[in-house]
């Protein structure tokens, strides 16, 4: 894009002069091009507008990918109001507390969350609207009705760079997900410094695979209609299509996350998939097993890129170039590379110190990519950023010439298959098990996810559990993914003098023989 936008909404804008008629966003084979996105998204705003959202207001979006997702992305950021995706794989208790936990005034929910929606919905708290993406619902509005009955004339609000256009919410280490707030000057960076990178340009052909709720997901597709691609959304991650859309839609760029690259690797078909049109797999959000890097490199005949970022950081900060990926150099291949235009490093000791190279510590980012704050969190903002510098509770060590090592977490957290998780939100559900007395969540290494969550329990005296039983329980008040997967009974767990839980001891007989204590 030749003239960088003021703000999010000019994407649209810009686009729908220059691009009109190119597809803009391609779902289950229908075609939505630049000057529709942009009408559409003006129609969503007046929509918004009318039902009375003031600027900065946050809309709630409940649904997998579609294009529908698209329109309402635009229409927010022309209406100046927030986005907050909320992720659609955690429990109905979690749904509720990030909706009313952002204020949410309006809420679009697709089909297959009704049922999720109809036991959430005497304890919303602020909104006032409820939109249907499909489905039949007797008492919602279906979307494109309630689109179509609103002007698409563009309301053009005036928006300020740092307002803010997306909130994503993370996993907080107190059990509780966190907003973080990404305005348009945090994206306005990420998006002319990177697209160039990921060799994204108009008509550019652009596979988005990952879920909206994730800045990996959004966060990709919005750099892909920033540069003016062409965008293939897929709503879930199924290899068999994947590997389709490469092949029938000529796929030049895709971002994967290692988990769906060991999907792809193994899938039956890898082999006869013509794969020869892709010239770019961009990775990240969980560390990759160099062996299954090598596999991945022998198959797809293009560069590969590994980034390294965090939703606070507006996505990536650092990059690994194909010409770092060599097979022949086990330890470069370990590595997430070296920090990009406008991104500064520091590994900081437990003493605020700056370490030397190869010393390890905690990564800490500086960049104008740095998110504005976590919503209504005062505190958590001030630990997180401090003196200009975000603190991102992951452990590392830069290299003489610069290059990032992630070791190990300064923080609990666990990645399987490219989601975050935190112990204390497991600990919590199994915790309130009757027969539970103590318990320890851990990170183990997986070959399919990264890393497998894994509960150490001590059972009451004289009671009877087993690990179903207890996995069970925890399917009820905590999401899928975040279930254990594996239990272990104990007799007693070791602690220090001052009765924090020994987690390294705990996870040391896993991680033995591994280079990282992350997988």
């Amino acid at each position: 894009m030749t003239t960088v936008p003021r703000s999010i909404a000019e994407i649209a804008r810009l686009h729908a002069k220059r691009l009109g008629d190119t597809p803009a966003v391609v779902y289950r084979g229908r075609a939505t091009d630049y000057a529709t996105l942009d009408r559409r998204a003006s129609q969503v705003a007046n929509g918004l507008i009318a039902a009375g959202l003031k600027p900065q207001a946050r809309v709630a979006h409940l649904d997998k990918s579609d294009d529908a997702f698209f329109e309402l992305f635009f229409g927010c950021a022309k209406a100046n109001c927030v986005m907050v995706s909320v992720n659609w794989r955690l429990a109905a208790p979690e749904i509720l507390h990030i909706i009313n936990d952002a204020e949410a005034e309006i809420l679009f929910v697709g089909e297959e969350y009704l049922p999720v929606l109809d036991r959430i919905r005497a304890q919303l708290t602020t909104v006032r609207t409820i939109v249907a993406l499909g489905g039949d619902h007797p008492e919602l509005e279906p979307f494109v009705r309630w689109r179509d009955r609103h002007p698409d004339s563009d309301p053009k609000l005036p928006t300020a760079p740092d307002d803010v256009a997306v909130q994503f919410y993370t996993s907080g280490t107190t059990g509780l997900p966190k907003g973080a707030q990404l305005t348009n000057r945090n994206l306005l960076h990420l998006l002319p410094t990177w697209t160039p990178t990921w060799q994204m340009g108009p008509a550019v052909r652009n596979l988005v695979v990952l879920p909206m709720f994730h800045i990996g997901g959004a966060g990709w597709a919005l750099a892909g209609l920033y540069a003016g691609c062409t965008n293939y959304v897929t709503r879930d991650v199924v290899p068999l299509e994947i590997l389709n859309l490469i092949q029938q839609e000529r796929i030049a760029v895709a971002l994967f996350v290692p988990a769906i690259i060991l999907f792809l690797v193994q899938a039956p078909r890898i082999h006869e998939t013509d794969l020869s049109s892709l010239k770019l797999i961009v990775y990240g959000a969980a560390p990759i097993p160099a062996d299954l890097l090598r596999q991945a490199l022998k198959i797809f005949p293009c560069g590969f890129q590994q980034v390294y970022g965090l939703t606070e950081s507006t996505g990536a900060v650092t990059l690994l170039p194909p010409e770092d990926h060599d097979p022949d150099d086990p330890k470069k291949l370990l590595s997430c590379g070296y920090a990009q235009k406008g991104v500064e490093l520091r590994i900081v000791g437990e003493d605020g110190s700056a370490c030397a190279p190869n010393q390890v510590g905690e990564i800490a980012i500086r960049s104008p990519q740095v998110m504005k704050g976590y919503w209504k969190l005062p505190d958590a903002s001030r630990r997180a950023m401090r003196d200009g510098w975000l603190f991102t509770g992951d452990a590392g060590y830069l290299d003489e010439k610069g290059y990032l090592y992630i070791y190990d977490r300064v923080k609990d957290m666990i990645v399987s298959g490219g989601e975050n998780i935190y112990p204390a939100e497991v600990e919590s559900a199994l915790f309130g098990h009757p027969a539970v007395a103590d318990v320890a969540v851990i990170g183990i290494p997986d070959e399919r996810w990264g890393e497998a969550v894994k509960a150490v329990v001590v059972k009451k005296p004289g009671a009877e559990l087993g690990a179903g039983e207890l996995i069970a329980w925890a399917r009820e008040r905590i999401a899928g993914y975040k279930l254990p997967k594996s239990v272990d009974f104990v007799d007693t767990l070791p602690r220090n003098p001052t009765g924090k839980i020994l987690k390294r001891e705990l996870r040391k007989p896993y991680w033995e023989g591994k280079e990282r204590q992350i997988n």
